[in-house]
């Protein structure tokens, strides 16, 4: 599986900063929406009351998580979730950790390292 694979889904969280417009988060967060996804955004530190601090406060099923965080706080939203039962995880360049790759593989979920946005180009071609 690669980035692409998972546009096949309509519901996403994109975790990270999402609300700072020169954060990669927020551009991804963006493209979905401008494409028809159902995304919501997610940042464990949110004081703005505009987004979710875990996955399980997000409303909806979650079909695919969007790591664009630092792999510090990354693992901890894997680790969300597998007790949740979310299979589909797309890691964005510098999300990635052998640590959050691990965990993935261990629980047989589908981690995949990519962009995003390279994925929604690919798609309109």
């Amino acid at each position: 599986m690669v980035a692409i694979d998972f546009l096949k889904y309509k519901n996403w969280v994109v975790v990270g900063g999402t609300l700072n417009t020169t954060k990669y988060a927020n551009k991804i967060f963006n493209r979905l929406k401008d494409n028809d996804y159902n995304v919501s955004g997610i940042h464990p530190k949110d004081d703005s009351g505009k987004l979710y601090r875990s996955l399980e406060q997000v409303p909806g099923s979650i079909e695919v998580i969007d790591l664009c965080i630092n792999p510090k706080y990354g693992i901890d939203f894997v680790k969300e979730a597998v007790k949740l039962g979310i299979k589909n995880i797309l890691i964005q360049p510098g999300a990635e950790s052998a640590e959050i790759i691990k965990l993935a593989e261990e629980n047989k979920l589908t981690a995949v390292e990519g962009c995003a946005l390279v994925a929604l180009a690919t798609l309109k071609k």
